[in-house]
C-alpha cells in the first residue's frame, strides 16, 4: 500500500488514506509534543506522500494542535479530509464546557472552526460517551450541524458498542445523519474491542480507525519490565511515560507482547513500530490507523509500515501472544457442548 491508495470510510463515499496523521503531539503545551517547526515537517512529509486524512480535537495541547494545523492546511484545504472531536472540557471549572450536550457541541465546533481557520469540519467525532446526555439530544444536534454545512460527516469514539448501535439505529429510523466512522483504541496490547465494538462496526457500516496502534509507545520496544507502573494520576502527565502509565499499558503482559513484536521485527529486517502497525493494517475491518509522531524520524518509520507484509506464521504468533480472554456470552456459546446443543451436530454455515 501507499498513502495515496485511498480507502472508503464506512458507508460513505469519502476517500481517505490508509494511515491517518494524528496531531495530539502537535504543540508543546503539554510538555512532550513537537514544536511548531517539527510538527510542520511531519505534516509536510505526510501530505507530500499523498496522505489526506488528518485527525485532531478541540482540546489537544489546549487548542495548540488545531491552531498549528490551521496554518499548515491553509493552502491545501481542498486536498485534506479534516477530522476533529468534541466532548472534552475547553474551560476547566465550567461544567458546560465539556460533555456531549448540544451547548458544548455547538460551542466546541465554533471554537474548532476558529482555531482551524476553516469553514467546515469534514468529519466530526463525539470524543467519548459522557454518561449523562440523552442519545436523541446528541443525534439531533449532530444532524443540525450537518444540515448547517458546518460538518459533513459524523463519527464516534470511546463509546460502548450497545450505545453506538442505539444511536445509529435512532438516526436511521428518524432520517438523521448517521455515523460513518468508529475511532477506538486498538493494538496488540488492546484487543478487547474485538468482543463487541469491531463486530458492531461491521454490522452498522462504520469504518474503524484505531488510535494508539503502538500501544502508546509500548510496542516500539522502548520500555522494559523495569518500567512497569500503574499510575492513577488524573492530570495529563508532563512525560510520555507518565501518560502511558496512566493508560494502564505499562504492565508485564504488554512488555511480553512488545518483546515478541521485537523478535518479529528482527526476523523481518524491520522495526517494532512498523510490525505493530502492519499487524493492525492486516485486519480487514480497519480503514486507517492513526499515527502520532513527535519527530520526523518517527513519522518516517511509521509510514514505512505500509511496505511491510507479515507472514501468516508471524501474524499467528502475534495473535496468540496477545489474544484477549473470551467474555460472556461468547465464552459460553462457543463451548463445544453449547454448539452441539444449538446445531444438533449438523454442519451449518455461520455468519459473523
Amino acid at each position: 500500500m501507499a498513502l495515496d491508495d485511498y480507502k472508503l470510510l464506512g458507508r460513505s463515499g469519502l476517500r481517505v488514506s490508509p494511515l491517518s496523521l494524528g496531531t495530539m503531539t502537535f504543540g508543546s503545551e503539554w510538555g512532550w509534543g513537537a514544536d511548531g517547526n517539527e510538527a510542520r515537517r511531519i505534516f509536510d512529509l505526510y501530505v507530500d506522500r499523498g496522505g489526506n486524512f488528518l485527525d485532531t480535537a478541540v482540546n489537544y495541547t489546549d487548542g495548540g494542535a488545531e491552531r498549528l494545523l490551521g496554518t499548515f492546511i491553509a493552502d491545501k484545504r481542498e486536498r485534506i479530509v479534516l477530522a476533529t472531536k468534541f466532548t472534552m472540557a475547553r474551560d476547566p471549572g465550567n461544567p458546560n464546557s465539556g460533555g456531549n450536550h448540544r451547548l458544548n457541541m455547538v460551542r466546541s465546533v465554533e471554537q474548532s472552526l476558529k482555531q482551524l481557520g476553516t469553514d467546515r469540519i469534514d468529519l466530526l467525532y463525539l470524543h467519548a460517551w459522557d454518561m449523562t446526555t440523552r442519545p436523541d439530544e446528541v443525534m439531533r444536534a449532530l444532524d443540525d450541524l450537518v444540515r448547517s454545512g458546518k460538518v459533513l460527516y459524523l463519527g464516534i469514539c470511546n463509546t460502548p458498542a450497545w450505545r453506538v448501535a442505539q444511536m445509529q439505529t435512532l438516526a436511521d429510523i428518524r432520517g438523521w445523519s448517521s455515523f460513518v466512522a468508529l475511532q477506538i483504541e486498538y493494538s496488540l496490547v488492546e484487543r478487547t474491542v474485538e468482543h463487541e465494538l469491531l463486530p458492531a462496526a461491521a454490522a452498522l457500516g462504520l469504518g474503524v480507525l484505531p488510535w494508539s496502534p503502538l500501544g502508546g509507545g509500548v510496542l516500539t520496544g522502548k520500555y522494559s519490565l523495569a518500567d512497569v507502573e500503574d499510575s492513577q494520576e488524573a492530570a495529563v502527565s508532563a512525560t510520555r511515560k507518565g501518560v502511558i502509565a496512566s493508560s494502564g499499558h505499562l504492565n508485564r503482559r504488554a512488555i511480553d507482547i512488545a518483546n515478541e513484536v521485537r523478535t518479529v521485527a528482527e526476523e523481518a529486517d524491520s522495526t517494532p513500530s512498523r510490525v505493530a502497525l502492519a499487524w493492525t493494517l492486516a485486519n480487514p475491518a480497519v480503514v486507517s490507523p492513526i499515527i502520532g509522531a513527535r519527530t520526523l524520524a518517527q513519522a518516517e518509520d511509521n509510514l514505512k509500515a505500509l511496505d511491510l507484509a507479515l507472514t501468516p506464521e508471524q501474524l499467528d504468533r502475534l495473535d496468540r501472544i496477545s489474544a484477549p480472554v473470551p467474555v460472556f456470552p461468547a465464552r459460553f456459546t462457543q463451548r463445544p457442548l453449547v454448539q452441539q446443543l444449538i446445531f444438533g451436530g449438523a454442519a451449518v454455515e455461520r455468519r459473523d
